[in-house]
């Protein structure tokens, strides 16, 4: 059976559901959906757009930063977005936190996400070599 460890940091939002932050298993990291949540406050940080993605973005860092690794380990993301309008947003938001070569990607625009926020945004991450 694989190793399978459970992530979690303070400094990104508590799960709001029956799941963890991130798993990981062996040297592969799923991170869950993270929307843009304040820690701090678990309020969902939406001033603009831009906020909301650098938020979520953020949220994912420090996920990943707890799991040992950084956002270039990332070698697939998955957007949701419930105005695909905001494409260009994201793309600018995440070139400052992601170096190249980027991960593989989905982003799709969907009806709804929790707490009525604009986005969400999954990682898997492949640490080490």
């Amino acid at each position: 059976m694989t190793n399978r460890q459970t992530i979690h940091t303070a400094l990104a939002p508590d799960a709001i559901g029956t799941y963890s932050q991130a798993v990981r298993a062996g040297n592969t990291v799923y991170i869950s959906g993270q929307i843009p949540l304040d820690p701090a406050t678990m309020e969902p940080d939406m001033a603009t757009f831009e906020a909301a993605a650098r938020r979520v973005f953020g949220n994912l860092q420090a996920i990943a930063e707890a799991a040992g690794g950084s956002l270039n380990d990332a070698v697939k993301i998955n957007i949701s977005m419930t105005d695909l309008s905001n494409f260009a947003t994201v793309n600018t938001v995440m070139a400052e936190f992601f170096d190249e070569p980027y991960p593989a990607r989905a982003a799709v625009g969907v009806a709804a996400l929790p707490k009525g926020v604009p986005v969400e945004i999954e990682a898997v991450l492949v640490l080490g070599d």
